[in-house]
């Protein structure tokens, strides 16, 4: 057996790879446990000696010393009863009275239960010793009250674990009662009642409180202005007053703070975007201006984070119709606020548009867009039309497109149109086109080595290198985008734009969306690939053909359907006889009174079908249309009425034979059928514009002007020739410039007061010159004075 023993080996270290996880985890856990048990036993020990303690305090006996402590009255009584109980030291026996001073002198005396029988040293435990080491340390019973220890994590020690305790200060009663006694007085000048202020005190000490606070805002704006890199940790200090919490001014001054805000950060941003530093950059030696610029730039970002997100929980809390703790702000108030807060946050997407968070504030601003707040939505709409409009590059149009579309979609198409309408102010003018990419904005290809070997010198190789790195380098410094960007932006703008009205046409054809969405589509439709063309002219004509659509929808209809056929659509075989007819059959039933908003939609739809494609259309379709367009004129407002003339006089131009309605005698066979909805076949050659007469004796000049022109056969020169202003504008212009939109006569019209008074008619001048004479003859006579007789009278009258 001995020699088994010896054999075995040391197990070397590749054996100790070897050994399991199991094995490695078990002992592991065994380490742990014993650590755990260790700590335990220690933790018990340490709670015995603390009740040893406590034990030690409570059965000690109060000391009669200290007069002024004041003891509970339960306390009192209890002490009473025992005293009342106990024998006085002369009663007891003489070997009772020495047992008990033999226990006071021993320590154990303190810690022992007296209640038991059992002797001192009955019960020994494992460690004793740190028991006996405790006990045998000399006691004196305090007069002052003893201190209570905190105990803190043990020492461990090469001679064992050492406990460590902390005294905990105790707080003096007496001097308590004393600062008590001191406070009492104050307390009572505190709880004064405080003067109760008329309405005009309390006006006059919040306009002073509102100045006092104007004036530290206007001072931590002026120090921010005057040096932004110095003074950036006002902005913080400025910041903090959006939580004003003086109930009087708290409403004002947080406006003022947020618009001041505001202004600042427009005013004090750079023009670049700031990212977060990497380790290496942090970590790298710097010159003290790159460090103040740096700290500049992290303090700015981060104020301007915190400003964007107090903007938002204002706009929260309105919405939610919540209450803050304090109760400062009212809920009225909030709306006011939250109204400034929107404001400011629309200022900042339209001047901020390259900065940090400005896809946070579109995504905070898109949603508003829809609100059921009529101020707020259109102040969204019209910051967001406002960046599209000044957006040159695309970028940030992009972002707020993306963002429309996700929002359109997730509320199933029921928003509001004008956010749609945004669309039509987009600045897209052309698109990537698969063919032409390679055209758009050629690369300018640098000459290989072997071809500067076979061409160039030396020298010239030479000057070549560095003519080439330098335009290399100033391709790179160059600020402005390039084309190519700039078209693949307007690319994938367009699609996520034609996407959202495919949507709409398809799925919401009866939602009131859908002005808006063929608006749209008339405007983008010449950018639309052409593979999509026939299938949208079968889903417009679909729309018209269905009924659900109202004038101005169907207007609009066939408005996309011809600016579809006017562009890219020149190539396809495409025959929209239909929507001559239908834009034919409409016409009569445009609305004449104030709103006459479709006449405009008419006049480009005039223009694109039949003046720009007037190699397509007939002499009979231009004839009818003529014709209806004068009739048209009676029934329309006055600038209505000059918008349709202005499209006649262009079409006379156009199609010179429609100098056939101002003969009276009729052209080939038929009667003119003016119920007839089919242009082509109403035989218009065969009737006259009757209508030019009476629409020249019309109250308004400019319509008169008109009339006259077109009998006279719209010439460019003589007397019947327009002026300047009038031939050189387009009908849409003219139809906008005569507008009555402001419920006024337009052009004014010239009061009728004489210069002269002279000349007013005076009631001899109504009279013929006979009678007028006669009256003078008379009047000239000299009146004779004779007696009144009427007898005579009287006596022919008998007789």
């Amino acid at each position: 057996m001995k020699a088994r023993r010896n054999k075995k080996q040391v197990p070397s270290f590749r054996k100790l790879l070897k050994t399991s996880k199991v094995k490695l985890e078990n002992k592991l856990k065994n380490k742990q446990f014993k650590q755990q048990s260790t700590l335990k036993k220690y933790r018990k020990e340490q709670r015995k000696l603390r009740q040893a303690v406590k034990d030690a305090v409570s059965k000690k006996p109060i000391p009669l010393e200290d007069p002024k402590k004041k003891r509970p009255g339960k306390r009192i009584e209890r002490e009473e009863e025992e005293e009342e109980e106990a024998l006085p030291l002369d009663m007891m026996d003489e070997d009772d009275l020495q047992l008990m001073k033999d226990l006071g002198q021993r320590a154990s005396f303190l810690t022992r239960d007296l209640s038991s029988s059992e002797p001192v040293h009955a019960r020994k435990r494992k460690h004793e010793h740190v028991i006996d080491k405790y006990e045998k340390i000399p006691r004196t019973l305090q007069t002052a009250p003893e201190k209570e220890l905190i105990h803190l994590l043990p020492i461990k020690d090469k001679s064992g674990i050492i406990p460590q305790t902390r005294e905990k200060p105790v707080i003096d009663n007496n001097q308590d009662e004393e600062d008590q006694e001191e406070m009492e007085p104050e307390e009572e000048i505190i709880e004064e009642p405080i003067k109760e202020l008329t309405l005009e005190e309390h006006l006059i000490e919040r306009k002073k409180k509102l100045q006092e606070k104007k004036m530290r805002i206007a001072a931590l704006a002026s120090a921010i202005l005057s040096d932004p890199e110095s003074n950036i940790k006002k902005l913080k200090e400025l910041r903090s007053m959006l939580m004003e919490q003086d109930p009087d001014v708290a409403v004002t001054v947080r406006k003022l703070v947020i618009v001041s805000l505001m202004e600042l950060f427009k005013d004090i941003t750079p023009s670049y975007k700031i990212r977060p530093l990497t380790e290496a950059e942090k970590s790298t030696k710097i010159r003290k201006e790159t460090q103040k610029l740096r700290e500049f730039e992290e303090g700015l970002v981060s104020q301007y984070k915190f400003y964007l997100e107090n903007l938002e929980q204002i706009v929260k809390d309105w919405k939610q119709r919540k209450l803050k703790k304090s109760n400062v702000v009212s809920l009225k108030a909030y709306k006011g606020l939250a109204e400034v807060a929107v404001k400011s946050l629309c200022e900042l997407l339209v001047a901020l548009p390259h900065f940090n968070f400005h896809n946070n504030i579109i995504v905070l601003i898109v949603p508003l867009m829809n609100d059921m707040s009529k101020l707020i939505s259109e102040m969204c709409c019209e910051a967001v039309k406002k960046l599209f409009k000044q957006d040159k590059l695309g970028q940030a149009s992009l972002g707020v497109i993306k963002v429309i579309s996700g929002f359109v979609k997730g509320r199933n198409y029921e928003v509001r149109p004008e956010m749609l309408k945004t669309f039509l102010c987009l600045r897209i003018k052309e698109v990537e086109v698969k063919k032409d990419t390679e055209d758009i904005n050629k690369q300018k290809k640098f000459m290989t080595f072997k071809e500067k070997r076979k061409t160039l010198s030396r020298m010239q190789r030479k000057w070549k290198k560095a003519e080439e790195k330098l335009e290399r380098e100033l391709r790179e410094a160059e600020a402005s985008e390039s084309t190519e960007k700039k078209l693949k932006l307007h690319t994938e703008t367009l699609n996520i734009v034609f996407v959202t009205y495919f949507r709409i046409l398809k799925k919401a054809q009866r939602s009131p969306l859908l002005p808006a969405v063929l608006e749209g589509l008339a405007k983008f439709a010449h950018l639309i690939n052409v593979e999509f063309f026939d299938d949208l002219l079968v889903v417009l004509h679909s729309l018209i053909e269905s009924g659900d659509l109202s004038y101005q929808e169907s207007l609009h209809c066939v408005q996309t359907a011809f600016h579809v056929l006017s562009g890219q659509g020149d190539v396809l075989n495409i025959d929209p006889m239909k929507f001559y007819t239908h834009l034919y059959k409409t016409l009569f039933k445009l609305h004449a009174g104030a709103t006459n908003e479709g006449v405009e939609i008419v006049l480009q739809c005039l223009d694109v079908m039949l003046t720009k494609r007037r190699k397509q259309v007939s002499q009979q379709r231009a004839l009818a249309f003529v014709k209806r367009l004068c009739t048209l004129a009676l029934h329309v407002l006055p600038n209505s009425s000059i918008g349709i003339l202005a499209t006649n006089r262009t079409l006379m131009h156009t199609f010179p034979k429609t100098d056939l309605l101002f003969d009276n005698e009729s052209q080939g066979s038929g009667v003119f059928l003016p119920e007839l909805d089919e242009p082509e076949y109403c035989n218009a050659q065969n009737t006259a514009l009757w209508e030019l007469h009476a629409l020249r004796r019309h109250y308004h000049p400019i319509v008169q002007r008109f009339a006259a022109h077109l009998i006279a056969g719209a010439p460019s020169e003589g007397s019947e020739a327009l002026k300047p202003e009038l031939s050189r504008r387009s009908p849409a212009e003219l139809f906008e410039a005569y507008s009555m939109a402001a419920m006024t006569f337009n052009p004014p019209v010239e009061s009728s007061n004489s210069k002269r008074k002279d000349k007013v008619l005076q009631g001899d001048s109504f009279l013929s010159e006979e009678i007028s004479q006669l009256i003078k003859r008379h009047c000239s006579e000299v009146a004779t004075q004779s007696p009144l007789d009427f007898t005579k009278y009287l006596e022919a009258s008998v007789r």
